[in-house]
């Protein structure tokens, strides 16, 4: 099992010393020590971030995480939110997925993003992780209530992405054979004992990531609640 954080990207930043409105800073007498250092600091790379949502949703969900976001300094060339069919099969949405950040990164000139799914965007973000060349182009990935290792209430519904939810499903098999998470993505999973919507609710942890129970939230609430949405933005901002 690999470590969940296999990438940090810092980049470092000279703080200069200005003079205020053009006058000169009187000069300190020569103490005879060598001059102190100047002051460093750590920039941390803050990667666009692709949105995507879960079944029979839209890229509206993500308001009020988009909203938060922008509160804490990311701007709308960062932040990019869309909507998908969902009722086609999560193979299907990844090659979308893919199209998408390839874009993303020609008009950022970014050369990773960071991804935040919910629910079903977990299992079309993870394959194209995995089977498409996405562990080269994204940083961190993160799932809200994803159904990683299926869900019952899959089974109410008849389209193919619900088949390939369900558990025991060949499509989950297949994805979460021998590695969950490959590759040198940062994985993080966020999920809820009071989930109505992943059953069981442990379905979300994957092995290799980093696995964080919220409090008593519902599936919807994973993406509108601000402590969760404090540590996943804590965690892609590293």
């Amino acid at each position: 099992m690999h470590t969940p954080f296999k990438a940090l990207v810092t980049t470092t930043l000279t703080v200069a010393l200005l003079s205020a409105c053009g006058t000169t800073l009187p000069e300190l007498p020569d103490s005879g020590s060598a001059p102190e250092p100047r002051i460093q600091a750590l920039a941390i790379t803050r990667h666009p971030v692709l949105f995507v949502h879960g079944y029979s949703s839209s890229g509206s969900v993500w308001t009020t995480m988009i909203a938060n976001f922008k509160k804490d300094g990311w701007t709308d060339a960062h932040l990019f939110n869309w909507s998908y069919d969902s009722t086609r099969s999560n193979s299907v949405t990844a090659d979308l997925i893919r199209q998408k950040v390839d874009a993303i990164l020609a008009q950022t000139g970014a050369t990773r993003v960071d991804i935040i799914s919910h629910s079903m965007g977990g299992l079309s973000s993870r394959y194209f992780l995995k089977n498409l060349g996405g562990d080269s182009r994204v940083d961190a990935w993160v799932s809200l209530g994803g159904p990683n290792h299926g869900t019952n209430t899959a089974n109410a519904c008849w389209y193919i992405s619900c088949y390939e939810m369900r558990e025991g499903s060949s499509f989950l098999n297949t994805l979460n054979s021998v590695d969950e998470t490959p590759g040198s993505v940062r994985y993080a999973t966020w999920w809820s004992a009071c989930d109505e919507i992943i059953n069981p609710d442990r379905s979300v942890l994957l092995t290799g990531a980093v696995n964080t129970q919220t409090t008593c939230l519902s599936h919807s609430q994973l993406y509108q609640s601000s402590a969760v949405y404090a540590q996943v933005r804590d965690l892609i901002h590293r």
